[in-house]
C-alpha cells in the first residue's frame, strides 16, 4: 500500500511526522531522499509528537540518538556518514532493533546487508518549494497505520 503526500514546508513535515507517530509507535521506518529533503525535519516531528521536549538533532556523526519515550524507545539513525556497512556491527546495531523500539532510519542504503527490512519506507523528492513524500507500507501493521493517516 503506497500514498503521496505534499509537504509545502518544514512545519508541514514536521506535522505529518508527529501525525504519522501518532499512529506507527514501533517498527522500522526507512527514511530515504536526498540531502536536505526533509528526513530529519520529518522525524523531529514524528519524535516530538511522541512527547520528547528536548531537541532532536541529526545523528550524522553519532550514527544514532536514543529517545526514551514513557514505557518505550526510538531510535533515530542518520548513516550517511557509513563508510562500511560492516561498520553497524561495532555499534551492536542488532540490539537497537528491539520488537518495542521505533528506528527511525535515515540513509538505510548506507547499511545494506545489516538492516533488517522496513515497515514503512518514506521516500523524500524535491517538489517546487516543498517537499513530495511517499510512504510504502510494507507490513500489514504498517498498513494499518497508514490507512488511518489517510482517513484522518
Amino acid at each position: 500500500m503506497k500514498a503521496q503526500f505534499y509537504l509545502a514546508d518544514e512545519t508541514a513535515q514536521a506535522e505529518l511526522g508527529a501525525k504519522l507517530g501518532g499512529l506507527f509507535t514501533k517498527g522500522i521506518v526507512y527514511l530515504e531522499g536526498d540531502l536536505g529533503c526533509g528526513k530529519t525535519t520529518f522525524s523531529r516531528g514524528w519524535i516530538q509528537g511522541q512527547g520528547h521536549q528536548g531537541a532532536v538533532k541529526s545523528p550524522t556523526y553519532t550514527l544514532v540518538e536514543p529517545y526514551l519515550l514513557q514505557d518505550r524507545l526510538i531510535y533515530h539513525f542518520d548513516l550517511y556518514r557509513l563508510a562500511d556497512p560492516e561498520e553497524l556491527e561495532y555499534i551492536g546495531v542488532r540490539d537497537y532493533f528491539e520488537s518495542n523500539a521505533l528506528c527511525l532510519v535515515e540513509w538505510p542504503q548506507q547499511g545494506r546487508g545489516f538492516l533488517p527490512k522496513a515497515d514503512l519506507q518514506l521516500t523524500f523528492t524535491y517538489q517546487d518549494s516543498g517537499r513530495y513524500l511517499q510512504i510504502e507500507a510494507l507490513t500489514s501493521a504498517a498498513e494499518i497505520a497508514l490507512q488511518q493517516l489517510l482517513n484522518s
